[in-house]
């Protein structure tokens, strides 16, 4: 229960089809609160609260903002705790959008012809070129889309991830609505 943030009723249901292999039941219960963040994902969320992280030196800050369901929520140590990692990691990963639908469009064409280009110098037959592009910029994406990061504290996880964790661990939607980055010189 203390690993997973799941309800007590909820380990004993994991464990119990797992038939006590711990690992096996921590496995149920995320693909369990994946499949409730699911349910919850069009459930509008107009609560939250602005984050605001300032790197030690202040020479680095961020502003974010992270919406759910209801205020009460917004209080909850979990919420908190969700915000404050976010803006860590915006600071840590410099993101250039939320989710890939964001990028400006000219960007993406642009590192798209590049990635084309490259390939077509390094002798590759056209067939190949446009999946070897395409690879590249799906490469791109998880480099420059928030959500689609690997989670500085966890690089097994995606900040997706990490986002469908705690929507099931407070029983409510949550998005990342939107963030600033500001670096001293930029």
């Amino acid at each position: 229960r203390e690993k997973s943030g799941a309800g007590m009723m909820d380990c004993k249901n994991a464990l119990t089809e797992s038939n006590g292999d711990f690992e096996k039941a921590l496995e149920i219960l995320r693909k369990k609160g994946i499949a409730k963040a699911a349910k919850r994902a069009d459930r509008e969320a107009k609560e939250g609260i602005i984050y605001s992280y300032i790197h030690p030196g202040s020479k680095l800050g961020v502003l974010v903002e992270v919406n759910c369901e209801t205020d009460f929520v917004a209080n909850t140590d979990d919420f908190q705790e969700f915000a404050k990692n976010i803006a860590m990691h915006i600071a840590a990963a410099s993101p250039l959008a939320i989710k890939r639908e964001e990028l400006d469009q000219a960007i993406v064409d642009k590192e798209l012809e590049i990635f084309k280009d490259q390939a077509k110098a390094s002798g590759k037959p056209e067939n190949i070129i446009e999946k070897i592009a395409q690879g590249r910029i799906e490469k791109y994406y998880a480099e420059v889309c928030l959500l689609e990061q690997a989670y500085v504290k966890d690089m097994d996880i995606t900040i997706q991830q990490l986002l469908t964790d705690t929507i099931a661990k407070v029983g409510e939607n949550i998005s990342i609505k939107r963030f600033s980055r500001f670096r001293i010189g930029e």
